[in-house]
């Protein structure tokens, strides 16, 4: 659904109480060079970014992508990270208000817990553009990528290698992320979903690892403990799956099949390698760009839309080269 600006939005809400999530438009994550054509030196604008965590790779390359692009933009931009504390989140936000921020872009810890502050940008006529993560309620616009999409992706393809619907057979372990958080929930739900179409499979869920590669070697020590016939690792993440890689790894363990989520260039150097099988992209720093782009048409009152999709894709041992690129930290969409 197209929007008309942000006051457009305020009356909306008010009459209806909350505000659907259900556009993608692909169109949006490719207007970066119209953007910096259109404001760069003209956004007299203040914009808050409230990270979640930066204790992984793809948190801190959307906190330096943005700024850097914020930077090229003019625009006065202050990132704080909320350090998988919802309390500091919260608290995070109101400081940003308080201090004359014009828009917050928020990467919320879960979808629930920070509702108090968008509440509190609501009283202030703060639009909330969420990124990566949504939120239940109270937000202008979401950009990300349609994870549930991206754990049947890795789902499908990791049934394939180990021989098929009718043929695949054993155990694989599932690493997830942070409890109660979108993210993990769709990657978990898609992936599983796929698996479920092999009835020789089994899903073995890990605790909770917040997306944290130290996490995951433990919880992966813990699952092999007391499960055997592994034949494939799965994680929320790229950085979790190469966590639970390096335990098989000491531990002597071959032929598992290794997967996750992000696109990772470490992952996708290690699929060129053999070490590691598949991986679905989610650049990080298009996802910022896209944030930023949507944050600047809101401010201006233009045209925007609610849900800005940007898109995944499979990386397997078939189309790897396609992606490797030592100079990136994830691989690019194409």
């Amino acid at each position: 659904m197209k929007r008309k600006g942000f006051l457009a939005i305020l009356t909306a809400m008010a009459m209806i109480g909350s505000m659907g999530v259900c556009v993608y438009a692909a169109d949006d994550a490719a207007s970066t060079e119209d953007v910096l054509a259109d404001y760069t030196g003209k956004a007299d604008y203040k914009i808050g970014f409230s990270q979640c965590t930066l204790a992984s790779p793809f948190y801190v390359t959307m906190k330096e992508v943005a700024e850097d692009y914020a930077k090229q933009l003019g625009v006065d931009f202050v990132c704080v990270s909320a350090d998988d504390d919802v309390t500091k989140q919260n608290n995070d936000i109101n400081d940003m208000i308080s201090s004359g921020i014009d828009a917050l872009i928020l990467n919320p810890i879960n979808a629930e817990g920070v509702a108090p502050a968008i509440e509190a940008c609501q009283k202030a006529d703060i639009p909330v553009i969420t990124v990566d993560r949504n939120v239940n309620d109270g937000n202008t616009a979401y950009v990300g990528r349609d994870n549930e999409e991206m754990g049947r992706l890795v789902g499908e393809a990791l049934v394939e290698e180990l021989g098929g619907k009718d043929k695949a057979e054993g155990k694989i372990l599932e690493i997830q992320g942070t409890a109660g958080d979108t993210v993990m929930m769709a990657r978990r739900d898609g992936f599983e979903a796929a698996i479920a179409e092999a009835p020789g499979l089994e899903v073995i869920q890990s605790a909770y690892c917040d997306y944290t590669r130290s996490k995951a070697v433990t919880a992966t020590q813990d699952l092999l403990q007391s499960n055997d016939g592994i034949v494939a690792v799965y994680g929320h993440n790229d950085d979790m799956s190469l966590g639970a890689a390096q335990v098989l790894e000491e531990k002597g363990i071959e032929g598992v099949k290794v997967t996750g989520v992000d696109g990772l260039m470490e992952a996708v150097m290690a699929i060129q390698d053999g070490k590691y099988s598949i991986t679905t992209m989610n650049d990080p720093g298009s996802l910022l760009k896209v944030a930023m782009n949507t944050t600047l048409k809101v401010l201006n009152g233009e045209d925007y839309d609610e849900f800005v999709d940007a898109g995944t894709g499979v990386i397997d041992s078939s189309n790897v080269a396609d992606y490797v690129d030592d100079s990136l930290a994830f691989a690019a969409m194409k």
